[in-house]
């Protein structure tokens, strides 16, 4: 058998058909939003990944540090031998859980929407650990995943905090998705930013080289090229607002004058008053006692929690029941 399988869950078109859906749903609504997937397109993907190296952002090396010191203690806790990654990118953060892992691990399950990402870091990940069999799924994990026939435990990883990008009703939902793929005693390790103070938030998502402002931007590009429309990045602002109450950061797109924008592919004019503000993504930080909650609510107990030294970001072990 080869060491690399590719399996497309994905029909050719999907993309493009949800591109359209968010973008007529998003600017019809009042206040107007697009959802922060439509962030990384190739461009986009190589702003985010210039953002994980600015000093602003804390969350990748914070990240980074856990999985560092901690992953013996994860492949001992959890003796997986499948280990499935939803969101995998590169896979880069992986490798210190893959070779902790191993010589035990059976299978690595890279989950993405982009064949070329998975196939990329398939291929560098095999060169270097050709006993390690790959089975990458090309897919969308908000929608619900089947995962392929490998050997259990399973461990899944959902890092980044990524999952602070969905609403509450999101993150319930998309829990309890990922208990349905599981068998008592799987495990998820979950990544999660943490509340801290505002400044320092702030500061990640507007950094003072303006990356983020053109990552968050970018949004706009992809609509002009995909969907032919005349937004122009230049005429909106990129505003980062923590939201106190909710326990978030916004970023949102201001608009600095009166326009209108045409999407000839969706037959649709838009309006923005000047000021107008639309929101690109939300990212919610995270308190221990939420988590836990949260995960408890789709039937998985937290087991174990890691921090960073500087109690910035953590990961969660979470067993199912």
């Amino acid at each position: 058998m080869s060491p690399f399988q590719l399996t497309r869950t994905l029909a050719a078109d999907a993309a493009g058909a949800d591109l359209r859906a968010d973008v007529l749903h998003g600017l019809n609504r009042s206040p107007k939003e697009l959802p922060p997937k439509w962030f990384y397109d190739a461009r986009g993907s190589d702003l985010f990944e210039e953002i994980t190296r600015l000093p602003e952002y804390y969350p990748t090396r914070a990240e980074r540090e856990i999985l560092v010191e901690r992953a013996p203690e994860i492949a001992a806790a959890t003796g997986a031998r499948t280990l499935v990654e939803l969101g995998s990118g590169s896979s880069e953060k992986t490798r210190f859980l893959i070779d902790a892992l191993l010589p035990g691990l059976d299978s690595y399950v890279p989950v993405d929407v982009s064949e070329s990402a998975l196939t990329g870091a398939a291929e560098s990940l095999l060169a270097e650990r050709p006993e390690l069999r790959v089975h990458a799924l090309v897919a969308d994990f908000t929608r619900g995943l089947a995962l392929p026939g490998t050997p259990g435990p399973r461990l899944v990883a959902f890092l980044g905090g990524t999952i602070g990008n969905l609403l509450p009703v999101e993150r319930s939902t998309f829990l309890r998705s990922v208990r349905a793929m599981l068998t008592p005693g799987d495990a998820l390790l979950l990544g999660t930013d943490l509340v801290k103070d505002e400044a320092t938030l702030t500061a990640a998502y507007d950094d003072a080289a303006g990356v983020t402002a053109a990552f968050n931007k970018n949004v706009l590009s992809v609509i002009d090229r995909e969907l032919g429309a005349d937004f122009d990045p230049d005429a909106f602002d990129h505003v980062a607002v923590w939201d106190r109450e909710r326990e978030w950061i916004e970023m949102r797109l201001r608009a600095r004058r009166a326009l209108t924008v045409k999407i000839p592919e969706l037959d649709l004019v838009v309006p923005f008053a000047a000021g107008e503000e639309m929101r690109t993504e939300v990212s919610a930080k995270f308190r221990q006692a939420g988590v836990r909650a949260e995960l408890a609510e789709a039937g998985l107990d937290l087991d174990r929690w890691w921090t960073d030294s500087g109690g910035r970001f953590a990961l969660s072990l979470a067993t199912a029941r």
